[in-house]
């Protein structure tokens, strides 16, 4: 049976199509449905309707190749006054049912893609949130979100980098007493995207970036370098993804201060995250798909 997967992100809207137990393809169309959301409460209109449209032609390529159509929101969504109304749009517009995860299940699904069922330790940072999910004997023993992303510190500290370090600082109290595994699995796009600049990975190519290494060291350079360069000279870097040049330097430092908060020396970069995991999930039974 075919799958097609949408995962709608604080960031970017994502597609995946999987047939006879494996990808067959991933798309992206970055709409910042988050943006703003930090300062007002609320998803503007206009990101409404891009991320809808952008839910309504992956659907429909969906369709085209006799997928089944599911459907998945996170932190931007449940977070949103208004994310219901979104919800709305998106089934009134193209029959799409979303399923809106809570920080918990964001987490399951993201340990889910990441680990297939080995234990070890996932960490997500996403445009809204962040999650680090623990897993031990098969258990989850430790899966905590929190609302902290690349999109939310640009809305709340610009480029300012003393002003980032103090809130990332404080929302990473949330992560106190996370007993991280030596080695953590980093899923989402500010982990891949920063593996792609460190590696110079151009075009971009999944087989290259999946189970790249990056060390706290490493990212903190990235983070110093991209922190102190105008958004001009990031769009010129190998392997930069101009779509997120400029959420990346703050991404880069809340990834190098969550390695240091878990004491770990650095990550292995994932291709497989939320998007499988959901797909995982959903196998098993007890999710929300499209209306048929």
């Amino acid at each position: 049976m075919k799958f097609a997967v949408i995962d709608i992100g604080s960031n970017s809207v994502r597609l995946l199509l999987w047939a006879d137990g494996s990808a067959l393809y991933k798309k992206k169309s970055t709409t910042r449905l988050g943006e703003g959301l930090s300062l007002t409460g609320s998803l503007s209109q206009a990101a409404m309707q891009r991320s809808a449209e952008a839910v309504c032609r992956f659907a429909e390529e969906g369709r085209a190749a006799g997928a089944r159509v599911l459907a998945f929101a996170t932190a931007a969504v449940r977070r949103a006054s208004n994310g219901a109304e979104f919800v709305a749009r998106v089934l009134d517009t193209c029959g799409v049912r979303v399923d809106v995860l809570s920080g918990e299940r964001e987490a399951e699904a993201g340990l889910a893609g990441a680990l297939r069922g080995e234990d070890g330790a996932v960490i997500d940072i996403g445009g809204a949130s962040t999650e680090v999910i623990v897993q031990r004997g098969g258990k989850a023993v430790f899966a905590v979100s929190a609302d902290i992303g690349a999109v939310r510190l640009k809305d709340v500290c610009g480029e300012d980098k003393a002003k980032l370090q103090n809130y990332i600082r404080e929302k990473l109290s949330a992560f106190d007493g996370a007993p991280c595994a030596r080695e953590p699995v980093a899923i989402g796009g500010t982990a891949t995207s920063l593996s792609a600049v460190f590696y110079g990975v151009q075009p971009y190519d999944p087989a290259k970036i999946d189970g790249s290494r990056l060390t706290r060291a490493e990212v903190a350079g990235l983070a110093e370098k991209l922190l102190a360069m105008p958004q001009e000279e990031r769009l010129t870097l190998r392997g930069m993804d101009a779509q997120r040049a400029d959420i990346l330097g703050g991404g880069a430092l809340l990834f190098s201060m969550l390695l240091e908060k878990l004491g770990v020396c650095g990550a292995r970069v994932s291709e497989s995250d939320n998007l499988e995991g959901y797909l995982f999930l959903a196998q098993r039974g007890g999710v929300e798909g499209c209306v048929f």
